[in-house]
């Protein structure tokens, strides 16, 4: 079981995270230490938004769920369409249910779309308050390719941002630790969370670096199910993972709570993650 309440803080002072993409995961995750859920489809491409009905079922699992608001795979740069479109996915996953929204954005220059980013965050809060309730806006990882993640991250505390999720611009979170401890630096006020291709191993040096949180997806292929004639469905090359799917893996969840609890009797003295997530 999570040895901090829910939504609130592990033993360590570093919350963690993870990525989920069904009620299922999501119970797996709650029963095996996780303090807050990210929500979303598609791990294989990255996440992309679920459902409405999807949010609805993983908020009644009972851990915080923050749900991912991405509308397609690819880079950053959104539209205007695409962009209204999000707005529109925030209010309907806020109204269905989510505790926090997982957002971001960027120009054509790699800099942080702000203006996009406050329209996001606006409809959020604004959903929220609707609803009579607080929510959290994380801003996703579009931040690692950004030309300079660091500066960035020094623009959260003004749009109303309460954690970023970020490997550091690297291609993992350990890759990025040295980073990451400079956008703790940049960001008073932010939760800097540690996430991208995080393993149990790495989580000391995470927890060193000063961040507030770590994402873990956790996740391993499920066995397929299928019966009948099997035939490749979708684009050339794109089949691979056709007839399976993701699961959250426990075994990895339980780890990386062990690691993170661990992680408090040689890394950084407990620093409260805020507990709305």
């Amino acid at each position: 079981m999570p040895s901090g309440a829910p939504g609130g803080t592990g033993t360590s002072g570093t919350t963690l995270e993870i990525a989920v993409t069904s009620p299922a995961g999501a119970r797996a995750a709650r029963d095996h230490g996780a303090d807050r859920l990210e929500l979303c489809t598609g791990l294989e491409l990255g996440g992309l938004t679920a459902s409405a009905a999807s949010v609805a079922a993983v908020a009644a699992v009972g851990s915080p769920v923050h749900a991912l608001v991405r509308c397609r795979p690819g880079d950053f740069v959104y539209d205007a369409e695409e962009i209204a479109l999000m707005v529109a996915e925030v209010r309907s996953v806020v109204a269905s249910g989510a505790s926090g929204v997982v957002v971001g954005a960027l120009t054509a220059e790699g800099l942080l779309d702000t203006d996009a980013v406050t329209r996001l965050t606006d409809a959020a809060h604004d959903a929220a308050s609707n609803h009579g309730r607080s929510v959290d806006v994380t801003l996703h990882r579009a931040i690692d390719q950004s030309a300079d993640p660091v500066a960035a991250a020094a623009l959260l505390p003004s749009l109303g941002i309460t954690r970023v999720l970020t490997s550091g611009g690297a291609a993992t979170a350990a890759g990025g630790a040295t980073t990451l401890a400079a956008m703790v630096a940049a960001a008073p006020g932010v939760q800097v969370m540690a996430g991208g291709g995080v393993r149990t191993a790495d989580i000391p040096a995470l927890v060193a670096a000063g961040v507030a949180a770590v994402h873990l997806s956790a996740k391993t292929q499920a066995e397929p199910r299928r019966g009948g004639a099997w035939i490749p469905l979708g684009v050339a090359g794109a089949s691979a993972l056709q007839d399976t799917h993701f699961v959250t893996d426990p075994k990895v969840v339980a780890e990386a709570r062990q690691a993170l609890d661990a992680a408090r009797t040689t890394g950084r003295p407990d620093r409260p993650d805020d507990g709305t997530a």
